[in-house]
């Protein structure tokens, strides 16, 4: 038998769900051009929510980058500015910690004295960037104790509006299958789901595939809510193994749609920068993948 999860969060009185369109950006740059992330305010793209990483926790508590940089650096200023320009328009900035690069949750795991010397600063750059919530990428391993006290800080400090996202490989939310994470995410949202707005959940690098339904399908019979998990693609071939075709990847994603009518949680997409459709023209840009997205799962936005 699965285990008993919550099936529906939402306090009563609670806004309608909403099938998200996630968007995250780590390269910033590419061929030393900066990418504009405004190009995201079309309403045709439908997006709901951008992404900014990679948060890293280095050795020292106050060295906290964007990727290789400083997140005050000079060359980041432009990205704030271009995220509060999203952020006015109603799409919600999160950061994203973690991910590939290990180190930044095994500093903060552990005893409580070095816990609190790498999460102020944290907390400052949440702050300084002023996001909208945390993105929470775990990629090597933490103890339980350990992310339940990192969510309960961060919604202690920063309200309930604040979000709080996961992003598990798909086999983290199956029964008895190998992840990254080392903490049971059946455990998490057993105890702590109700803090949890959603699982970016990643299908793509070996860990589950979007080519038919079958591994959301596994997810799902285990237990959870299909309003919390958000299907992690592949933008591009060129960003991971197990890239699905346009016609596939949107066959897939209208059979969920019509099976879970209103709940489904929605999609994610790694990476911005360079996403493309089967059918992108080379003067059109990486927008172009949300557009391709929003007109199958967000269709009012088009009207």
């Amino acid at each position: 038998m699965p285990p008993v999860l919550p099936t529906d969060p939402s306090p009563p009185g609670s806004p309608p769900h909403q099938t998200r369109i996630v968007c995250y950006h780590q390269t910033h740059y590419h061929n030393k051009s900066y990418v504009s992330i405004l190009p995201l305010l079309a309403p045709e793209c439908g997006v709901t929510h951008v992404i900014i990483a990679a948060i890293h926790l280095n050795s020292s508590p106050e060295d906290i980058t964007l990727n290789d940089d400083p997140y005050d650096a000079e060359k980041h200023h432009i990205l704030w500015q271009e995220c509060k320009q999203l952020q006015a328009s109603g799409i919600k900035v999160l950061g994203m910690l973690g991910g590939a690069a290990k180190g930044s949750y095994a500093r903060l795991d552990g005893h409580t004295e070095r816990f609190e010397s790498y999460y102020a600063p944290l907390k400052k750059m949440i702050e300084y960037a002023s996001l909208d919530g945390l993105d929470l990428d775990v990629e090597e391993p933490m103890s339980l104790p350990g992310i339940i006290r990192l969510i309960d800080r961060l919604k202690c400090d920063f309200g309930q509006d604040f979000i709080i996202t996961l992003a598990p490989v798909a086999t983290a939310l199956q029964l008895f299958r190998p992840h990254l994470s080392g903490f049971s995410y059946f455990d998490l949202e057993k105890a702590f789901g109700k803090y949890i707005a959603w699982y970016n959940t990643q299908f793509y690098c070996g860990w589950g595939s979007m080519h038919n339904a079958q591994d959301y399908e596994k997810i799902l019979t285990c237990g959870w809510d299909p309003k919390k998990v958000v299907v992690g693609v592949v933008t591009n071939p060129a960003n991971g193994n197990g890239w699905v075709p346009d016609d596939v990847l949107c066959d897939t994603l209208s059979e969920l749609m019509d099976k879970y009518q209103g709940m489904f949680g929605g999609i994610m997409g790694w990476e911005y920068f360079n996403s493309v459709t089967t059918t992108t023209e080379p003067e059109e840009g990486p927008w172009c993948w949300s557009r391709l997205m929003a007109l199958l799962l967000r269709p009012e936005v088009l009207v």
